[in-house]
């Protein structure tokens, strides 16, 4: 039995066509490659596989020429199965992308990226090969199995599958001269539509056709008839009245005489399958059967899978746009709410960083090719200047527009233009439209889905800025607030303005770029322009100084650096100015900050680089603005009576202590509660005469502005009184009489009274009336410490006090210390330092200063509790220095 031998080696595909091009590093070599492809393929016969060859090979050339800034080499090969085109760029070390990687797609506005990720989702088969110069990304496309010399064809059906038709399947042939008269109309027409010849010769096939046209399209059965090929749907009345729903296709043609008419073809629109051309299924879906399912518009023109953000959806749509009418620019642009403006959302081919969200009027001039309701084609803008203001500038010469619209409601826009005049006419208008009215319902669904995320992604941001705004009633730190929530979430830099009152110049006040190196050259910029007027109108207004300032900075540097401008010094270079022209040059925005119906500042927001705003987030930051401006008015406010309140605060406090001759003193003073620089706590030391003084230390009921205004009536009353003569007894119970004058404001007090007089020997003689106050301790140099006083009735309670005064001698050495009873009731819990725990501390204190004593006393306050303290304190230390020795 003889051995089986199989040969397991591939053959190699046989090569039956080639066509190679190269295409130099320049912009319009895109164009011109695609053009390539397309002839190519067109001439290989392989017109069905045409658009997803350009499309790729668009994305590949892109990258070399554009991206990677080489030549571009594009080889075509037809082979038995398919065709293999491969594009070849001078740059091989670049980075590719590798399949299946979870990686995220690249954003959508970028021009380049996406060809490896179309290869993947259009082509059969696709690789990259390196060679030591040169990276090839290649991609095959598989050709359908048809018979030789057939232009389509489809795949043997049962006999249930196929189409259904009448019996006898009648085509109505008619003829349309150039004044869209009938000229020919046959005898299947006339058993369709019951009219005989001579009944509808001579009259225009307008007064016979209904025209229920297709949704979004502006086109009419006349224009129809102008255009070179046409297929759809529409109705003729026929003799009885009724509406025969029709499928046509329209040929235009000329005699030999060169005249032109147009040929008609109709059969029922039932039997459509007769005339209607097959529709070309995507590259990636050849191979997959269908089960019966219908093709989807959508998918044809947009291919599958679709991306399923609107970024990606519009970016898409303008890259299949500009291919399929083999353009050199494509645009698409979204409708406002209202409908008057339209927003550039998605370019190709045009500069997207400068048109992205720019805004054009939907009604640009009278007549149909003013509206952008309408389809229009433009042969020649030179010769309309500024026709389509979106193409201003770019070079771009002829135009075909057309609108989307879902339900009669215009939605968006859509526009393939070119560099060279008449290159498109109406029959391409009319394939732009038929694209467009596909997508149309998708982009309008997108755009909703990305309007209902902004929305909630707006309320959130709003939510989370006014927590943020009402936590603090600082006003710096409210301008920072500011800046910080626009920056970088809703521009690329942000400026705030504020005005003092009506009378003042705006001024600027807090700067900030999502660069921190620009932060510099962008303040000394808008320092050098006039503030933007302070104009209470609700709503965002442009403002042009900031951009134009910077452009005539940067051009002056760049002279300067050339040497072109002799009157000015030397620049040490165009880096700094030229990066801030950069950073303000696109769109910049002022909205007012208007509070209690004043304007107390603006709010600049800016782009850099020709970019604009979208309305969303103008109206995002117009709310954020009227949040902002209630938070800085409400900090402003704070501030000022804030500032107020420590004024008049600090005069109740004395303004420092005197020097005594002989004696060391020192006082440290805590006020309960945030913002209070006096309590119900007081204290004074004040020359009285010569060689006397007077001391006071005292706690009047409560904390807060009513205690703090009881203070302020004892420490002057005391001063007042002292100088006046009187004693330590006559100086209180005068006192008493005033607190008891206040009525229903008055409050009790305690208070330790004493006159200081320093002796020559040394010590200090203390004359001293505690009424109702924590005794005063005097700490000896042994160490002991003891009571300084007796107690006696407070004040502000009784109308008829009788105190006395006590005599002391502090001996060189000695200490006197004096609380308030925030000192002895501080509290941990159950625990109480109270007069033993403060007698404990004192008696740790021999041998320190004043100060020294006063510091260890607040600090063992302190650490008695983690808590802060909840009570005023204050600390009053006198000490009679030791002699020193002989």
């Amino acid at each position: 039995m003889g051995e089986q031998i199989t040969d397991t080696r591939m053959r190699r595909p046989v090569i039956t066509a080639r066509a190679a091009a190269t295409f130099e590093p320049v912009g319009r070599s895109v164009a011109t490659a695609r053009a390539f492809v397309r002839d190519t393929l067109q001439g290989w016969g392989h017109a069905d596989i045409v658009d997803d060859a350009v499309v790729l090979t668009s994305e590949l050339v892109t990258n070399a020429v554009v991206h990677a800034g080489t030549a571009a080499d594009v080889l075509c090969l037809r082979t038995e199965g398919g065709v293999r085109i491969s594009v070849a760029d001078r740059y091989p070390e670049r980075e590719i992308p590798l399949q299946n990687t979870g990686q995220a797609m690249v954003h959508p506005d970028r021009e380049g990226g996406r060809g490896l990720l179309l290869c993947g989702a259009l082509a059969a088969r696709w690789g990259v090969e390196y060679t030591a110069a040169q990276k090839h990304v290649w991609f095959h496309l598989d050709l359908p199995e048809r018979p030789a010399g057939t232009r389509s064809a489809g795949p043997a059906l049962p006999v249930d599958a196929l189409p259904v038709a009448d019996s006898r399947v009648r085509v109505a042939v008619v003829q349309i001269d150039r004044g869209g008269c009938v000229t020919f109309w046959n005898e299947d027409a006339a058993d369709l539509f019951g009219y005989d010849p001579e009944q509808v010769i001579g009259k225009p096939l307008t007064d016979f056709a209904a025209w229920p046209h297709t949704p979004g399209t502006g086109t009419g059965i006349a224009e129809a008839l102008q255009l070179s090929r046409w297929e759809g749907s529409y109705g003729i009345r026929g003799a009885d009245g009724r509406i025969v729903p029709v499928y046509a296709s329209h040929l235009r043609v000329r005699d030999a005489d060169g005249e032109a008419s147009t040929v008609c073809l109709l059969v029922r629109d039932h039997e459509r399958a007769i005339l209607q051309s097959p529709q070309r299924t995507p590259a990636s879906d050849r191979n997959q059967p269908s089960e019966g399912r219908p093709a989807d518009p959508f998918e044809v023109f947009i291919g599958s899978p679709a991306p399923d953000d609107l970024d990606g959806l519009l970016q898409r749509t303008v890259e299949r746009a500009r291919d399929m009418l083999d353009g050199d620019a494509a645009y698409l642009l979204l409708a406002t709410d209202d409908e008057t403006e339209l927003e550039v959302r998605a370019s190709t081919g045009l500069p997207s960083a400068r048109q992205r969200f720019a805004r054009v009027p939907v009604e640009a001039g009278s007549g149909r090719y003013g509206s952008a309701r309408m389809p229009a084609v433009h042969e020649d803008l030179t010769a309309v200047p500024g026709a389509v203001p979106l193409l201003a500038g770019t070079g771009m010469r002829s135009v075909v527009t057309v609108p989307l619209k879902v339900e009669g409601r215009l939605t968006g826009s859509l526009g393939v233009a070119a560099e060279s005049p008449a290159r498109y006419t109406n029959e391409e208008a009319l394939h732009l439209q038929f694209a467009a009215d596909r997508i149309a319902l998708a982009v309008e669904r997108a755009r909703l889905t990305e309007l209902e995320k902004l929305r909630r992604g707006s309320l959130s941001f709003l939510v989370e800025a006014s927590d943020l705004l009402a936590g603090t009633l600082d006003r710096d730190q409210t301008l920072a607030l500011m800046a910080q929530m626009t920056v970088p979430t809703l521009a690329t830099w942000c400026a705030v303005y504020t005005v003092a009152d009506q009378a003042s110049e705006p001024e600027l006040s807090y700067v900030l770029h999502e660069d921190e190196d620009r932060i510099d050259g962008l303040k000394t910029l808008l320092r050098k322009v006039d503030p933007p007027e302070p104009d209470p109108t609700p709503g965002a207004r442009v403002w042009t100084a900031p951009a134009d300032a910077a452009h005539d900075a940067a051009l002056r540097t760049s002279l300067r650096s050339l040497g072109l401008e002799e009157s000015a010094r030397p620049s040490k270079g165009p880096g700094a100015t030229l990066a801030t022209a950069s950073a303000v040059g696109g769109e910049t925005v002022v909205l007012p900050l208007v509070a209690r119906n004043r304007v107390i500042g603006m709010l600049t927001l800016g782009k850099p680089s020709e970019e604009h705003f979208r309305q969303e987030i103008l109206e995002l930051a117009e709310d954020l603005s009227r949040r902002a401006a209630l938070a800085l008015d409400n900090a402003r406010l704070y501030s000022e009576r804030t500032a107020i309140s420590q004024s008049l605060q600090r005069s109740l406090l004395p303004p420092e202590l005197p020097d005594i001759p002989g004696v060391e003193a020192e006082v440290i003073y805590r006020a309960a509660g945030e913002g209070n620089e006096v309590g119900g706590d007081f204290y004074d030391l004040f020359p009285i005469r010569d060689g006397a003084y007077g001391f006071a230390i005292g706690d009047v009921c409560g904390t807060g502005p009513e205690a703090a205004a009881v203070t302020g009536l004892a420490r002057h009353a005391l001063r007042l009184l002292a100088r006046e003569g009187f004693g330590g007894p006559a100086v209180l119970e005068r006192l008493n009489a005033a607190i008891l004058d206040e009525g229903a404001r008055s409050r009790f007090l305690t208070l330790l009274y004493g006159e200081l007089r320093p002796q020559d020997d040394g010590s200090a003689l203390l004359k001293v009336v505690c009424a109702g106050h924590p005794l005063p301790l005097r700490l000896r140099q042994d160490g002991s410490v003891e009571p300084a006083a007796e107690p006696q009735p407070l004040l502000g309670v009784m109308d008829d006090l009788e105190l006395y005064e006590q005599t002391i001698t502090l001996d060189p050495g000695d200490v006197l210390l004096c609380v308030t009873d925030g000192v002895t009731e501080r509290r941990e819990g159950t625990r109480m330092l109270g007069d033993d725990g403060l007698t404990d501390v004192l008696t740790t204190c021999t041998g320190l200063t004043a100060g020294a004593v006063a510091a260890r006393v607040l600090r063992a306050v302190e650490r008695f509790a983690a808590e802060p303290a909840s009570d005023d304190m204050a600390i009053l230390a006198l000490r009679v220095p030791e002699v020193p020795a002989a």
